[in-house]
């Protein structure tokens, strides 16, 4: 049988208490944050099922679609292209797969689709632009005439303004189109298609050679014979030639025909510089 002294009962009951008091003041502590965890949660479950009705509901539903930046591509062609599906809604909405539809088309550089609440969605495209327009031999019915960009992308066949085909067609096409370099005398067996990248040597590099010119010579260029690469003549607004080569040493070249042209203003009708070390020139008759 053990004892206990009077004194040591005396102490045990302050501890007790002790004990007791910090259990209690830890719940008061630890009551709010549970409350606001709680809280919390239920807020999240909310959301998550507002969500889900949203997404499922008709709500925000595409009443209207904007076409936003084409001018060569009619609104129709965009909308078209973009196959935008009835009945979807902005939440539901692929935007990634409307952009990449829109940029299958050979006149869209790039295309972004944005969502404007509650009920429009913009369809916005950059255009490539007409660099040239090149006579492509077509047989026994002559030429026909190719927008080609200056990426070297066969944009479309430009058909003839008075026919029924060019009624769907938008007029900008032929605004550009009739402004813009003409590359002729091309290769025979040049087979353009849309949307695909120039093959052929002969137009390619008569796209760079003027691509690689300054603005002090390109904006008097109106044709290029591009026969093959080394005879590439350029035709200039004032009538005079220059046989130009191939797009190496565009800069060289350019610079020996500006200098040329100033000393002897108005007197030539002709200048080499297929090796610009060694220009030549001839003198109107």
């Amino acid at each position: 049988m053990s004892s206990v002294r009077l004194g040591d009962l005396g102490a045990t009951t302050p501890r007790r208490r002790t004990t007791a008091q910090s259990s209690s003041q830890a719940a008061q502590v630890a009551g709010p944050w549970v409350r606001r965890l709680v809280i919390a949660l239920v807020l999240v479950a909310l959301l998550a099922v507002g969500g889900v009705f949203l997404y499922s509901s008709s709500i925000f539903s595409i009443e209207s679609v904007h076409v936003n930046g084409a001018a060569h591509l009619t609104d129709k062609e965009v909308s078209d292209l973009a196959a935008v599906p009835s009945g979807t809604t902005l939440l539901r909405v692929d935007t990634a797969g409307i952009a990449a539809r829109l940029e299958s088309n050979a006149w869209v550089e790039h295309a972004s689709v944005t969502r404007q609440f509650p009920s429009t969605l913009n369809l916005n495209v950059t255009e490539r632009t007409i660099a040239a327009v090149v006579a492509v031999s077509s047989g026994a019915q002559g030429t026909q005439d190719w927008a080609i960009a200056s990426d070297g992308t066969w944009l479309m066949m430009i058909p003839d303004k008075d026919s029924a085909e060019a009624a769907s067609i938008s007029p900008q096409v032929y605004t550009d189109a009739a402004s813009a370099l003409r590359i002729t005398d091309v290769p025979y067996g040049v087979k353009p298609e849309v949307g695909a990248k120039c093959s052929d040597e002969s137009v390619t590099n008569a796209l760079k050679v003027v691509s690689s010119l300054t603005t002090d010579l390109v904006g008097q260029v109106t044709a290029v014979s591009a026969t093959d690469t080394a005879n590439t003549l350029l035709t200039l607004d004032n009538g005079i030639q220059i046989a130009f080569g191939t797009a190496d040493n565009a800069r060289d070249k350019e610079r020996v025909c500006l200098q040329l042209m100033a000393d002897h203003e108005g007197k030539i009708s002709y200048i080499n510089v297929r090796i610009p070390e060694r220009p030549t020139w001839r003198a109107l008759s």
